[in-house]
């Protein structure tokens, strides 16, 4: 199934510098693991801030729950999921 995801991630500002660099490192290299085995389809920053949007793939809801909670940012993330579904264009048809 595929998922468009949107996560805002909102840091505390009180957060020392190196606690900060430290998860954002972890969030990249978990995120190109998420893209290398095909979890995460495509996906695109929103400018701004720590946002970004993206077509997820997940066999159901609840995988793609264990993935999102997989995330080193995923405690100060604001996350909305819309499950997709294929459109009668894309189909072919």
């Amino acid at each position: 199934m595929e998922f468009l995801v949107r996560i805002d991630v909102a840091l505390p500002p009180e957060l020392p510098a190196a606690r900060r660099a430290e998860l954002l490192a972890a969030e990249r290299e978990h995120g190109l693991a998420l893209r290398r085995s095909g979890a995460i389809e495509r996906i695109w920053r929103l400018p701004g801030g720590l946002r970004n949007v993206g077509v997820w793939v997940a066999d159901d809801a609840t995988q793609l729950h264990e993935l999102i909670c997989g995330l080193p940012l995923h405690p100060w993330a604001q996350i909305e999921v819309t499950a997709l579904a294929t459109h009668p264009l894309e189909a072919g048809g």
